[in-house]
């Protein structure tokens, strides 16, 4: 039965109710009242109809009232609830359309169903004509794999964020910075939300702005690595000399040439890889391995400037997951710096260790030091202690090792040195 019929039906039974009650009290109550008087009686029968449409009015009127007020209340409830949902709506909708970054719906199947504007500029196609596609068309197939485990786990209740490789209507390469979070109704998932921030050009302005910074440490490595060089082939040339004159060849001498050539040949393939422009790729490195390349290139600087570079080797390997040159960058700069931090003889102290599930790299040195207001704004691009600095160097190896998910920090006092600590993660 509708509400409607309810409500009528309700009403005509109270309505019957009243009458029948008012006709059998009232034609007792007269009687009693009139005492066998007829002229009494009959006045009392003549009005009390006029009474009963009075009091039946007066009882109408009151559920009548009472039942339209909750009508129109709930009305207004309603109305309230449906401006509300309007607006939060509107939030969405200003949220979805009007967001600075690329935002997606995906249902469970991984399909698309819904791009605001900025999407549909990343990916260079309307929304209209993409809609219930699979979002993998638009991802490079070697990170399918990848976008299909972080796709299940955000189905499994587990936000996730992480970078990802997209390829656009004219078929170029762009780099987002995603972020994908379940779609939660009554507690049950119904689809995933993704936002997603291109990058490309930011993470192309980083790699320019690494490969400036490391060609400026080669450029200032040069001076020290020809006097490192130098060295052996003063040896090598004294030996030749000695056995143009003697004409004889003693075993000995050439296995110190072959010595100080392999040594020559070792820093120059150092200087070699560092300065070739190579693409990044994150490999088992030992870091003990790496300190010790970059030690070896470091020496000649050291040497000129009086600086002992002292470094402990555990002789046990350090395995993380890393781009060796990207480390090696990192850790020339740090020990450079050390190095420059010098005013006279000094000591630089390098110890690499593992704690828990990280390898921790320590270069301390006692050089100058410096203040904490300093100390606080290491890292910034173009701020720099030294004269004629760029600042670079160090927000180059803040961006490095955040890529490596590692951590970075310094401990300074003036006038007894500087502590650089990094942190890796380890890898198994």
């Amino acid at each position: 039965m509708q509400p409607s019929q309810k409500i009528a039906l309700r009403i005509a039974l109270i309505y019957l109710i009243i009458g029948a009650v008012w006709i059998f009290a009232t034609d007792y109550l007269f009687l009693l009242l009139a005492k066998q008087d007829l002229t009494l009686y009959n006045f009392f029968q003549h009005y009390k109809g006029w009474i009963f449409i009075a009091v039946t009015s007066s009882a109408l009127y009151i559920l009548v009232h009472r039942n339209t007020s909750r009508l129109f209340y709930s009305k207004k409830q309603l109305e309230i609830k449906e401006t509300e949902l309007q607006t939060s709506n509107e939030h969405y909708r200003s949220l979805f359309h009007h967001n600075p970054d690329g935002v997606f719906e995906l249902d469970l199947e991984g399909r698309l169903m819904a791009l605001n504007p900025v999407g549909e500029y990343i990916i260079g196609i309307k929304e209209s004509k993409i809609r219930e596609r699979s979002a993998l068309e638009f991802i490079v197939p070697s990170e399918w794999k990848k976008a299909g485990e972080l796709f299940g786990k955000v189905v499994s209740r587990e936000p996730q964020k992480f970078e990802i490789t997209v390829r656009n209507k004219l078929n170029q390469e762009r780099i987002l910075r995603c972020s994908l979070l379940p779609i939660m109704i009554n507690d049950e998932i119904k689809g995933v939300f993704g936002i997603g921030r291109d990058i490309t050009e930011f993470r192309a302005s980083e790699e320019l702005m690494i490969t400036t910074e490391k060609m400026s440490i080669i450029g200032e490595l040069a001076a020290s690595v020809a006097h490192e060089i130098r060295n052996p082939l003063t040896s090598l040339k004294g030996f030749v000399q000695l056995m143009s004159s003697t004409k004889t060849v003693d075993a000995s001498h050439l296995e110190i040439m072959m010595s100080e050539i392999d040594r020559i040949n070792m820093i120059s393939g150092e200087m070699l890889a560092l300065g070739k422009k190579q693409d990044v790729h994150f490999r088992m490195e030992d870091a003990v391995s790496i300190m010790s390349h970059v030690n070896l290139l470091l020496q000649g600087e050291a040497n000129m400037k009086n600086v002992r570079i002292s470094f402990r080797d555990n002789q046990l390997p350090l395995p993380i997951l890393c781009d060796q040159n990207q480390i090696k960058q990192v850790f020339l700069n740090l020990i450079k710096n050390a190095i420059e931090a010098m005013t006279e003889a000094g000591l630089i102290m390098i110890t690499m260790e593992k704690t828990r599930k990280k390898v921790r790299v320590v270069i301390e040195d006692n050089g100058i030091g410096m203040e904490q207001e300093r100390l606080d704004k290491l890292g910034e691009p173009f701020y720099s202690t030294k004269e004629k600095g760029t600042g670079l160097g160090l927000a180059v190896c803040f961006s490095i090792i955040k890529r490596h998910k590692g951590t970075i920090r310094f401990e300074s006092a003036v006038g007894e040195g500087t502590t650089a600590i990094v942190e890796f993660p380890a890898a198994e």
